[in-house]
């Protein structure tokens, strides 16, 4: 193993005295087959010498590959395994079993590597997020308070433009009127979508049946929620990241299923709080699971509060997004 147990399996010998030593044995051992056996070389090589040198050194170098392949294969093995470490997925780490000091101390400067960039991606992200927040508050109370109250103001004043109007315009004024009057609720709800007051004001359950009540009605599809009536307590920061991402899934809903229903769904399982928003649509292909609909970021707000997201195809169609956020506390 390669981390706080690792010293206790060192071997103080370093691999360049390993190596040194199977080479000095290869020759020792050759030299000693020379030394011992019958063969002899003559002043003029015959075709037999030939082939039993040729022999020799064939064999001398078999066996010096087959020993120095013992002693690089773990190299080749940590090098397979740092290929393997996955950013998105944090708190993994390169682990051997019984490598050589040199292997060892590689394997053990790659971890800390990881640890130190790990930290750093959490802490800028974390910061990233916190300005994105912000400025989403920021641009809601503006639309909210700015322009959604000055076409609040265009509505009355054409409610009193029509009727002051002649008979013949009353119609076209009224027309304005409604699409004014829908303009009004379009700002308020681009601005409940980027700050959601419910997630402030009641909490994550309440916020996310709002959300899932206002998806239904803007994407007339069907929408069932399931969700937990005790949560945990829960870090403000993890409570928006559960709610950005089932309302990043629901939006790739129906911009990308064509599904007809969704169910979503907020679970305390294992010392965590599982939320999955699962639809019935024509499912994610595998080669874009990863990156597609937004995909890269929600993996990037589940990583930031400590959490994992998983997506999958289940049976018998759709696609499953799966958020883990783990809560201290729990039992």
């Amino acid at each position: 193993m390669v981390g706080g147990r690792s010293r206790r399996h060192l071997v103080t010998v370093t691999l360049f005295w390993r190596v040194v030593a199977i080479n000095a044995g290869v020759l020792g051992v050759a030299t000693l087959v020379l030394a011992l056996s019958p063969a002899t070389v003559s002043s003029s090589l015959t075709a037999t010498e030939v082939a039993v040198l040729a022999g020799g050194l064939l064999v001398v170098i078999a066996v010096n590959v087959l020993l120095l392949r013992r002693v690089f294969g773990p190299l080749e093995r940590l090098a397979d395994l740092m290929r393997g470490v996955d950013p998105m997925t944090p708190g993994r780490r390169v682990e051997l079993e019984r490598p050589v000091a040199e292997v060892a101390h590689l394997a053990h400067a790659f971890n800390e590597m990881l640890d130190r960039l790990e930290l750093e991606r959490r802490t800028s992200g974390r910061r990233a997020l916190a300005a994105q927040e912000r400025e989403r508050r920021r641009l809601a109370r503006e639309l909210h308070d700015e322009l959604g109250q000055t076409l609040t103001g265009v509505v009355l004043q054409l409610e009193g433009l029509g009727r002051a109007a002649p008979p013949e315009l009353r119609d076209h004024v009224t027309q304005v009127q409604e699409v004014a009057r829908a303009g009004v609720e379009e700002v308020r709800e681009i601005a409940r979508g980027l700050r959601p007051a419910a997630l402030d004001e009641f909490g994550l359950r309440s916020a996310l049946i709002t959300l899932a009540s206002g998806f239904a009605e803007r994407s007339e599809l069907r929408v069932q929620h399931s969700l937990a009536p005790d949560l945990p307590e829960l870090a403000p920061e993890q409570e928006l990241a559960i709610y950005r991402v089932a309302q990043e899934s629901l939006t790739n809903v129906a911009r990308h299923a064509a599904a007809d229903s969704v169910l979503l769904a907020l679970d305390v399982r294992n010392s965590a709080v599982i939320l999955r928003v699962r639809d019935d649509g024509r499912g994610i292909h595998e080669h874009t699971a990863r990156d597609a609909g937004g995909l890269a970021g929600m993996r990037e707000r589940a990583m930031l509060v400590g959490g994992r997201l998983g997506v999958r195809r289940p049976e018998p169609s759709g696609t499953e997004v799966v958020l883990e956020v783990p809560v201290s506390g729990l039992p």
